[in-house]
């Protein structure tokens, strides 16, 4: 193996979960090319890890009826001389794009009906962290497995924009900063309710303490209801909001100023922790012991009702998982964590 192409997940906190697999290949084979291919959203990642050489964007499944998409899968690898794959997603759709690059070597886990597209097919293993899950796969492969913590490196760039990012929007530099992530991807059912976020910007307020609200565009919304909840007009709690504001470098920039983050299930929790930030963690409908923040570091907060978790998207009785889970307790957590 001189050239390896690691597939990566396709959601932040999966591919940040499988950054120690990604190490253990990396400290086994020091000599040899790793590119990582992965969505245009993930990418950037990669960027903050020294294992990794070089990143390929890989383009979103065609749709069923583009047929001319389904042609070129696997183009954007074809030409790199890659003579080994490893597929970290489960999908049929990685072991074709690796199938159609015409890579010699092709690993990965035997799921579905993919595994006649792999030249080395590992039975899958259950009941495991998602670390664990991906430095199992690696394991079998051949590489010793190493430290299972998450880790990424923060660039003193990024750091540097960081803090011109949160002077601008009103830090001073000196307050404390907590970091809130609202949001969270799949669904609204792993989402704590954003009055319960406006109370621990109130409580940690009162400490001397000043929030900066993190995430994607697609966190706005989520946002802007802690934002009312607080009650802005009448001279509310010090609290920035940088949603939809920072690419993912930046981003990890931000928490690497700060001192604890205040997180439901998603993927800012994990970036939280390889940055090195003591988390904060609200788990509702989703499964603590599969997707936990690791580490001593980090409080994992939950409400253990009989119907958790369920890993629906949205829940269809009154959400009771989070609801539950009080203000006072998270902000006692995360006093804890400071």
């Amino acid at each position: 193996m001189k050239r390896l192409v690691v597939l990566a997940p396709n959601w932040l906190g999966d591919a940040i979960m499988a950054l120690p697999a990604i190490a253990d290949v990396r400290r086994a084979a020091p000599e040899v090319s790793i590119t990582i291919a992965a969505r245009r959203v993930i990418a950037p990642l990669f960027a903050l890890v020294p294992a990794v050489d070089h990143t390929v964007v890989l383009p979103p499944p065609p749709t069923l009826g583009n047929v001319a998409g389904w042609r070129a899968l696997g183009a954007e690898l074809a030409d790199n001389q890659f003579d080994t794959a490893l597929l970290l997603p489960n999908s049929m759709h990685a072991a074709l794009v690796a199938s159609r690059a015409r890579i010699p070597e092709r690993w990965g886990y035997r799921a579905g009906w993919r595994g006649a597209l792999l030249t080395r097919a590992v039975p899958r293993t259950f009941g495991l962290h998602q670390v664990e899950y991906y430095q199992r796969l690696v394991q079998a492969l051949g590489f010793p497995n190493g430290p299972i913590e998450p880790s990424v490196a923060v660039p003193p760039a990024a750091r540097e924009e960081a803090a011109c990012v949160l002077k601008k929007a009103g830090w001073d530099g000196r307050l404390p900063l907590v970091a809130l992530a609202p949001g969270a991807a799949y669904g609204g059912a792993k989402r704590w309710p954003p009055p319960s976020f406006a109370g621990v910007v109130a409580a940690l307020a009162a400490d001397g303490v000043r929030c900066v609200m993190i995430g994607s565009g697609a966190d706005a919304a989520t946002g802007e209801e802690v934002l009312n909840a607080l009650g802005r007009r009448d001279n509310p709690p010090p609290l920035t909001n940088l949603i939809g504001r920072t690419d993912l470098a930046t981003l990890a920039g931000v928490l690497s100023h700060a001192r604890a983050l205040v997180t439901n299930d998603s993927g800012a929790m994990h970036l939280g922790a390889a940055v090195g930030v003591s988390v904060t963690a609200v788990f509702g409908p989703t499964d603590e012991t599969a997707t936990r923040p690791l580490g001593d570091a980090h409080r994992v907060l939950l409400n253990p009702v009989w119907c958790r978790p369920c890993m629906l998207r949205e829940c269809p009785i009154d959400h009771r998982c989070m609801r539950g889970i009080g203000v006072a307790a998270v902000v006692d957590a995360a006093r804890r964590t400071l």
